[in-house]
């Protein structure tokens, strides 16, 4: 028999608005443990609102998110844990942090307030630096990175504290083509230890990825698997869409279309 999927996220009737406009409504998701959920959709149609409900960062008008964590009880993983990655727009570069800083920040929640990080602090960051092929760059302000790297910072700080969900939005954006193949060889590896939530616009690219997908545009289509028609993307997206696989990195393509 098999094992039962243990939930980490329920999604309850959620409906949330921006200035009084409605931006999702009637969503109902499940995210179970070791998941690689892919969330996409048109532009405005409810991606970045889900994930910030889910997050805590925006409270829904009605309905509730519930977190149910698979860690053992007791001791320091009793907490559940959310690793994100924000979309790249939001970062500001000129804020004076390092490279090891922005990955030590992922453990501040793991810690009391005022506590200091320790010397097994820093080595477990220089590991995650490591993983994202920064070695060299830790004393580097953030400013003085590439957008690739500055992606990889933050996917480090996503990471280190061991999360139960990773939450990443839009995760290529800036990515060179070589270190964003890494990037899903990485999310492969990870994904084993704990489920992934992928947003994304490339759509070609998150269903080669992904083990389920999440169509959002207000309302939510739960696919188990990556099997979506056509019909659902042109009419949520409004165009013809065709997948052209390429390599290891499938490609979009539009059809001709008029707005």
């Amino acid at each position: 028999m098999e094992e039962e999927q243990k939930i980490l996220i329920e999604v309850k009737d959620l409906r949330a608005a921006y200035d009084g406009k409605t931006v999702l409504r009637d969503v109902n998701l499940r995210v179970y443990d070791r998941d690689f959920l892919g969330i996409i959709g048109p532009n405005g149609g409810g991606k970045t609102t889900l994930v910030r409900c889910i997050l805590g960062l925006l409270k829904p008008t009605a309905g509730e998110v519930v977190c149910h964590s698979c860690r053992p009880t007791g001791g320091r993983d009793a907490k559940f844990r959310m690793g994100y990655l924000p979309q790249y727009a939001r970062i500001d570069r000129k804020f004076p942090i390092t490279v090891e800083e922005v990955v030590l920040s992922g453990l501040a929640g793991c810690k009391p307030p005022v506590a200091r990080f320790t010397a097994a602090d820093r080595e477990k960051a220089r590991s995650v630096m490591a993983r994202m092929g920064l070695e060299g760059l830790e004393r580097r302000p953030i400013g003085a990175l590439s957008g690739g790297q500055l992606q990889r910072a933050l996917l480090g700080r996503a990471v280190v504290s061991d999360p139960e969900v990773v939450i990443l939005d839009e995760p290529s954006t800036y990515l060179d083509r070589h270190f964003e193949a890494r990037l899903y060889e990485l999310l492969a590896d990870l994904n084993r230890e704990c489920a992934i939530i992928l947003v994304s616009h490339d759509i070609g690219t998150v269903l080669r990825q992904v083990k389920s997908i999440a169509c959002v545009n207000e309302t939510l289509d739960y696919h188990p698997d990556t099997g979506i028609t056509p019909e659902w993307l042109e009419r949520n997206f409004q165009c013809p869409i065709d997948l052209l696989g390429h390599g290891m990195l499938p490609h979009r393509v539009l059809g001709q279309h008029r707005h």
